[in-house]
């Protein structure tokens, strides 16, 4: 409801409405909307470029009409003035006999009729084609230099910002022909003066001091040429003035400077070809660079290991990379066949990745955006003798993903990562990397495991469940660097968003929500990205309504998170968990009790590994790597089978329930232990599997953190044997008692 932009409706004014996709790379916003006909853009003054964008067509719609109303247009229309395209198509009709545009004498006092001159034809392009002919034909451009020399003689800085505008409006022209004048060796470090004197500047720049004494030319081999050394200065100029001088063009300045990007790029390819030609200069190179007897300072210039080297190595790797990913992946694979693992291009490339010297990992980064072109299955061939894609990834996974996640592994070991065990701690002293440097590296591989997750399926999937790779990546939740924690946490929600069963048993199995509720519960009240993050992952579940990590979450952690009441996620999945319950006691209910025999629960967990035999048998056959099948723990095989053992038991559990809740911390909230280690994914060991539901008691004597730890063991021990297994109503009495009391039923298992 509020005010966003007021703009009086100019009568004359050319509005315009554009596809909002047509703008996507001059207007960040833009990538949002999606939508057609969303955008409105316009001129207001001199250099003042306005344009809004509508979320809705039909927002955009109903100002698009007021302004048609105002200007007397149909609101059909896309332009409502429409100068331009009339402008357009005149200039081809315009006879060679039109009359050029009258230019002031080149003189001092004309400078700032001059600058206006100029100024206003940009928005024409009939008096921009007009005034440049007139420029080209009176040789004016060369008169204004010699003014600009007797500007800065005199000091006269008024004429110097006119000049400024000037040649900047000229550039704007957009004229080849122009641009050879300009650019001549005689005129450009003139036209590079004009441009130091900047209005909008308090002090003038000092390019040109800049392009003569600190910029070197440097030869590795002499270039005894001479148009091919002018090509190469006049180039290197142009660059300059286009990158460094020149300001950022705004939406309709952009297609001012399309011919100086055009001048540049001929100019590089007339440079290539003349050095191609050149039958000494290449060869004299190569002859060089196998020299032993080159000396170091001459073989650095050549290549060598140093940063600047090493950057430019880089760069014509990533040209390769971008040119033909599967040429270099073939070269890999065939290099594997004779080389060892560590002197293989891919894990030289990682290696100099994880080695990046610099602060801000700027190599690192580039590599890594290499790689992930590298692994990237949406590039890579399939014919009909062999697939490029699984021959490729076995052998990354074989031979260098090891190599990648060898710095996470290392950060993540257990003795880096050890645990306060003072009683009663609220917060668990794991030691995370604390280096900067060291952080924004495991932000990078966590990156690109995560690019891994949702392009690679199987083998990623075998890796992690055999590394038991996220719970090592989910230590990384306590780093202070909230961006590393962040890449953790992002990691956990790519793989929950495949919704793969066989990914939701390793995560409730190894019981691994613990550590992103614990970093919920640390960040306490504080509304930031961390907290939205971890929200948003829990939102997920509920709304696809992934049945088993709701059971899993509810069961084992509701307690901790029912007070966070500011969203209403965690009610959410408690309403769903709760459903899903009630859902399958009416389905048991209404099954014969002939049928609920305890012989048929066993079957159930033998379909349950026929399931897993399948899904198995069905990757061996497509050549992929196989997930084994996650071990059941002994207490799932020596259940109580008769359901009166079973009523005993669970009174006892209740009470116990009730006993050990998660202990409050002293911020309000709750707090679980995380064990790093990978025993909870097999389940906890007893020594009497008959009473597992029970055996929460004997840890009591640890103290409460002991207990807490035996309570969440012993929860995800037996929730996978509780399939099946219901309160079925013998009486009367007891169906009030599981209607009155949802919390006695017996859990349900996934």
């Amino acid at each position: 409801g509020s005010l966003l932009l007021e703009s009086k409706i100019n009568p004359n004014t050319a509005y315009q409405k554009q596809q909002a996709n047509l703008f996507q790379k001059q207007f960040f916003f833009c990538c949002f909307c999606l939508k057609q006909d969303t955008l409105i853009v316009w001129s207001e003054a001199e250099n003042y470029d306005l344009a809004l964008s509508f979320q809705e067509k039909a927002g955009c719609d109903e100002i698009w009409e007021k302004i048609c109303q105002v200007q007397g247009k149909d609101p059909s229309v896309e332009v409502t003035q429409d100068l331009i395209e009339s402008e357009e198509e005149h200039i081809e009709e315009m006879p060679e006999t039109s009359p050029l545009i009258d230019l002031p004498t080149c003189e001092l006092n004309k400078l700032e009729e001059i600058a206006d001159l100029v100024t206003s034809v940009l928005s024409s392009p009939i008096r921009r084609e007009k005034l440049a002919l007139a420029l080209e034909n009176e040789g004016y451009i060369k008169k204004l230099l010699q003014l600009f020399q007797v500007c800065e003689n005199l000091e006269n800085t008024e004429g110097l910002h006119h000049l400024y505008e000037i040649i900047r409006g000229i550039l704007f022209l957009n004229k080849a022909t122009l641009f050879e004048v300009m650019f001549s060796d005689e005129c450009i470090m003139d036209v590079v003066g004009c441009l130091e004197y900047d209005p909008s500047l308090a002090q003038p720049k000092r390019h040109r001091e800049f392009l003569t004494k600190t910029a070197k030319f440097k030869e590795v081999i002499p270039i005894t040429d001479s148009e091919l050394r002018q090509k190469i200065h006049q180039t290197y100029r142009v660059q300059y003035i286009q990158d460094i001088i020149l300001p950022t063009p705004s939406v309709f300045e952009e297609n001012f400077l399309s011919t100086l990007t055009s001048f540049i790029f001929f100019n590089k390819v007339e440079i290539v070809s003349m050095l191609q030609e050149d039958e000494k200069f290449l060869s004299e190179v190569f002859a060089q660079l196998t020299d032993e007897a080159t000396d170091d300072d001459k073989r650095c210039e050549l290549g060598m290991d140093d940063l600047q080297v090493r950057s430019a190595a880089t760069d014509i790797f990533s040209y390769l990379v971008e040119f033909s990913p599967s040429m270099v992946r073939e070269f890999v694979m065939q290099e594997a066949q004779q080389s060892d693992d560590d002197i293989l291009l891919i894990n030289v490339v990682i290696e100099q990745m994880i080695c990046d010297t610099d602060p801000e990992l700027g190599g690192a980064v580039q590599l890594m955006g290499l790689l992930r072109t590298l692994i990237d299955p949406e590039n890579m061939l399939a014919t009909a003798n062999k697939t490029e894609k699984s021959e490729f990834l076995n052998f990354f996974y074989n031979h260098c993903m090891h190599v990648l996640t060898a710095p996470l592994l290392a950060n993540t070991s257990e003795d880096k990562c050890e645990k306060d065990a003072v009683v009663g701690s609220t917060k668990s002293n794991t030691i995370c990397p604390d280096n900067y440097q060291t952080a924004q590296l495991l932000a990078l591989i966590l990156e690109l495991l995560t690019f891994c997750v949702e392009h690679h399926t199987y083998h990623i999937k075998n890796y992690i469940m055999n590394k038991d790779l996220l719970r090592r990546v989910l230590v990384l939740m306590n780093s202070k660097h909230t961006f590393l924690a962040l890449c953790a946490l992002r990691f956990m929600r790519r793989i929950i968003g495949l919704k793969d069963e066989f990914y939701n048993r390793y995560i409730t199995k190894g019981n691994l929500f613990e550590p992103v509720i614990n970093a919920l519960l640390d960040n306490g009240t504080r509304y930031n990205l961390l907290n939205s993050a971890v929200i948003e992952l829990f939102e997920f579940i509920r709304v696809e309504d992934i049945k088993s990590l709701i059971a899993h979450i509810v069961e084992n952690f509701y307690n901790a998170l029912e007070s966070i009441e500011y969203v209403q996620t965690f009610k959410g999945l408690k309403t769903k968990y709760e459903q899903e319950k009630d859902r399958q006691n009416q389905k048991l209910n209404s099954v014969p009790s002939i049928l609920r025999s305890n012989r048929f629960r066993r079957d159930a967990r033998a379909l349950e590994e026929d399931e897993e035999m399948w899904f198995n048998e069905d990757e061996e056959e497509e050549g992929e790597a196989v997930v084994p099948p996650v071990e059941k723990s002994k207490q799932e095989d020596d259940f109580p089978d008769s359901y009166e053992k079973f009523m005993e038991t669970k009174k006892a559990k209740e009470s116990e329930d009730k006993e050990n809740l998660p202990k409050r911390t002293s911020a309000g909230g709750f707090k679980f232990t995380f064990s790093h280690s990978a025993s909870a994914a097999n389940g906890a060991n007893g020594a009497n599997s008959k009473s597992v539901a029970a055996q929460t008691s004997p840890a009591s004597s640890n103290g409460s953190s002991s207990k807490n730890a035996t309570l969440t063991t012993a929860v995800t021990a037996t929730k996978g044997s509780l399939v099946g297994l219901v309160d079925y109503p013998d009486d009367e009495d007891d169906d009030e008692e599981e209607e009155t009391s949802p919390r006695k039923r017996p859990r349900l298992g996934s």
